[in-house]
């Protein structure tokens, strides 16, 4: 008997053992979870502003109405329904069918302003309350539909989380961190005085700064808009760049969308097209190509060639636009009138390999790793897997794919004198400078291949297809480049275009450089020749306009020299 107490008492001392020692943590949080109450104390959200310190977003408080239908007796149930219903506009019967549930919590609508709010509390209806919360305000952009920069800035959903754009790529610095409260309750709610209390204050989101300037965001989203559809196009995309800093100063798509109601939008719309898609730059390539055989000592502007319309390469005939012989002509003049063949011939003239290397210089070859979510890219092949074909189309712009950023970062390399200036948006995050805009910025081309280059552009604008860009005032000191091509589909090229101009001013000292790409238009009397579809016709009169908004909001004047 001895025995088998002394083992029965054994296992006793054991459970206890394993309870009290092994188990004492586990349970003492087990307990506390029963009588500790923890309320979070949100962080504010960091604003968002532009250049001139313009708030491009804001914070504002909103109210959900919520009901506890355990709270609401059943003689009460017909009033608070009929209550909710006239302030809200809400469903009578469907209140009624959640206050017979008698759940303890239901939202009944949510993000309500201050004057709704004012108007249930007046009521004081039993079981019914009001939960403040946060909410992003965007400023209106060109129409009811729309909000200044959507797709460029993003939302922020009702979970606190950013959503494209720099919502989304700078969500962890403008969330900041909650805070919380934590202490312990009894069973009547009431504050246990000896139990343990803490506090942490929130750490609130930080500011962002833009180079952005809003007065020309709104200018450039009016133009568009207004171009796109005078164009019968599918879509439109405008990107300004400050050609010393790299900063951008305007990114607009048109469609676009209202941030403020992005719950009741269209999602397709959300896509940034701008950094979140691809084309093919078609003859604004040009620009690189001829660059870097220039700065490759390959031609000079003044170098003739022989373009008789077609060259074959690879065993593929490739034509000029126009399919004309243009017998002997300049390497300015290739530019100014955009003919494919005297490109292939300056890329043959400089060789492949120097070719790629200069894409690689004007940031074509990588993504451009601009500041803002969703960045789409399609790369081309390593230079030894690209045929001689894929070469002599990539030299005027065609079979090779790149985003708008990509594409105005490199023609912004002849407007920054040969330099490569990393583009971005944010400038400063709460006190601190971009990173970006303390990188040294790597030379691409000579000064002197960039001097050259911007005289031809020059050209374009005077004598060739630009001449539809020409701001008053600036006729010789403006430089540009057309763009049209075409797009493809299950590998066959169609009729469909994209058209595009890039272009800065003034040319000698640019204050802006800017690129306009138009989708799919369908120019009056075009008649689906997309020939008539051409970037002069299209996206040069959109850049015009925008332009020349630009001269006036920063007072740019002709360079006298």
């Amino acid at each position: 008997m001895l025995v088998v107490a002394a083992i029965l008492a054994g296992m006793v001392w054991s459970r206890l053992a394993y309870w009290q020692v092994f188990e004492h943590g586990k349970l003492a949080m087990q307990a506390q979870a029963q009588y500790r109450e923890l309320v979070e104390l949100p962080a504010l959200r960091g604003a968002i502003f532009d250049r001139n310190l313009t708030q491009l977003v804001v914070n504002t408080t909103v109210y959900s109405a919520f009901i506890s239908p355990d709270q609401v007796a059943s003689a009460d149930r017909d009033r608070v329904a009929t209550g909710l219903a006239s302030v809200l506009g809400v469903d009578k019967a469907n209140v009624m069918t959640t206050l017979a549930s008698k759940s303890k919590f239901a939202y009944v609508q949510r993000r309500l302003p201050k004057a709704k709010a004012d108007q249930l509390r007046a009521l004081k209806l039993p079981g019914v309350g009001l939960q403040e919360e946060t909410q992003r305000a965007y400023l209106p952009g060109i129409a009811s539909g729309t909000t200044l920069a959507a797709n460029l800035l993003g939302f922020v959903d009702w979970s606190g989380k950013g959503n494209y754009g720099l919502e989304e790529k700078y969500q962890q610095v403008l969330a900041g961190t909650p805070g919380y409260i934590s202490s312990y309750r009894d069973l009547a709610n009431r504050e246990i005085v000896l139990g343990s209390h803490t506090h942490q204050d929130p750490i609130n989101g930080q500011d962002l700064v833009l180079s952005v300037d809003a007065n020309i965001q709104y200018a450039a989203e009016q133009a568009l808009a207004d171009g796109v559809k005078r164009d019968n196009a599918e879509s439109g995309s405008v990107l300004i760049m400050d050609p010393n800093t790299g900063g951008i100063v305007a990114w607009a798509d048109y469609p676009s969308y209202n941030a403020n109601d992005f719950n009741h939008t269209d999602s397709a719309l959300f896509k940034d097209s701008v950094a979140g898609t691809v084309y093919e730059p078609g003859s604004v390539m040009k620009v690189v190509t001829l660059s870097g055989a220039i700065n490759a000592g390959a031609i000079a502007p003044n170098t003739v060639i022989n373009d008789p319309g077609v060259i074959s390469v690879g065993g593929y005939r490739i034509y000029d636009w126009d399919r004309r012989n243009h017998g002997n002509v300049d390497y300015t003049s290739v530019l100014a009138h955009s003919w494919n063949v005297g490109a292939i011939k300056a890329m043959q003239a400089e060789g492949h390999a120097a070719f790629y290397n200069n894409l690689q210089a004007f940031g074509l070859t990588k993504p451009s790793g601009i500041d803002v979510g969703g960045e789409s890219c399609l790369l081309p092949p390593a230079a030894e897997k690209m045929s001689d074909s894929q070469y002599a189309t990539a030299s005027f712009g065609q079979g090779i794919d790149v985003n708008m950023v990509q594409m105005l970062a490199a023609i912004n390399v002849v407007a920054n004198g040969g330099k490569y200036a990393p583009p971005h948006v944010v400038e400063r995050v709460g006190t601190h400078i971009n990173p970006l805009l303390l990188q040294p910025q790597r030379q691409a081309i000579s000064p002197d291949t960039a001097a050259k280059m911007t005289e031809m552009m020059k050209q374009v604008v005077q004598k060739g297809s630009g001449w539809t860009s020409r701001i008053k005032g600036f006729e010789l000191n403006q430089a540009g480049k057309t763009g049209t091509s075409q797009i493809p589909v299950n590998g066959q090229y169609t009729q469909d275009v994209w058209t595009s101009f890039v272009g800065f001013l003034p040319a000698q000292h640019p204050k802006f450089t800017m690129l306009v790409v138009i989708r799919k238009p369908h120019y009056p009397g075009s008649d689906g020749d997309w020939t008539l579809n051409d970037g002069y016709m299209t996206a040069e009169p959109i850049w015009k306009t925008i332009a020349q908004s630009i001269v006036v909001d920063w007072h740019i004047t002709p360079d006298p020299h």
